[in-house]
């Protein structure tokens, strides 16, 4: 990629926070890009991500008087790099620890009545949940998919990570580990909620063994699957 394409600018930019979309947006034109890809780095579409990340670049660009071409990539949940580097990091890390009685793949909820009306994110979900199963070559019954980071009153998609954790403790399975595909990269929804206030609830409700396998952040075979998204818009 690299020697074909020597001449791409890099810019990143955060939904919530600094470097905002707008600076990045303006930095890539102010070096002349006619073309931008935008990846945002959510592998499973929703309207309250994805979509909201559009919305922010729409925004931005209605104050623009020569628009550059826009190549927006709404989800990558089906490459196959992404779910090698998922399932190499999953095996790497029971190679070292040991397999579990169960693995549980924690994707973050948004409100049920968003998939009620459309939104294709639950969907993304259980077929990202499916075909990572199926390249670990799990049966049914040794995997389990649910959603974490719920808040507010309203019903979020279920089943909740909390509950199902306490589910399986009450049940009589000693040893889970967790992985989070829906996060690109560790941040305060899998290093604090998961593996350690999930790990508490777990724990608590009578389990042995917790282990939480981390998102993919810099690993190299993630840095060739995100490659692998964009090149073929280059």
């Amino acid at each position: 990629m690299s020697k074909k394409c020597s001449d791409l600018e890099f810019e990143m930019g955060m939904r919530y926070g600094n470097p905002s979309i707008a600076s990045a947006l303006n930095k890539l034109k102010a070096r002349g890009c006619s073309k931008i890809i935008v990846l945002p780095l959510y592998p499973q579409y929703s309207k309250t991500t994805t979509r909201s990340t559009l919305d922010a670049i729409n925004l931005e660009l209605k104050t623009w008087s020569s628009k550059p071409e826009i190549v927006f990539i709404e989800h990558y949940y089906q490459n196959k790099a992404y779910l090698q580097a998922l399932s190499s990091s999953i095996k790497e890390y029971q190679d070292e620890h040991g397999v579990p009685d169960k693995l549980l793949i924690s994707f973050h909820g948004i409100p049920q009545r968003y998939v009620d009306n459309g939104d294709v994110y639950y969907q993304h979900c259980m077929q990202t949940a499916d075909l990572l199963a199926k390249s670990l070559n799990l049966q049914e019954g040794e995997w389990q998919a649910s959603f974490q980071s719920i808040f507010g009153r309203e019903e979020w998609t279920k089943p909740y990570t909390k509950d199902t954790l306490e589910s399986l403790a009450q049940s009589g399975v000693k040893n889970v580990q967790v992985v989070c595909p829906g996060f690109s990269a560790d941040c305060l929804e899998t290093l604090e909620e998961i593996d350690d206030e999930n790990r508490g609830y777990f724990m608590k409700a009578g389990g042995q063994k917790f282990g939480y396998i981390s998102a993919l952040n810099a690993r190299q075979d993630h840095i060739e699957a995100i490659i692998s998204v964009v090149s073929p818009h280059l």
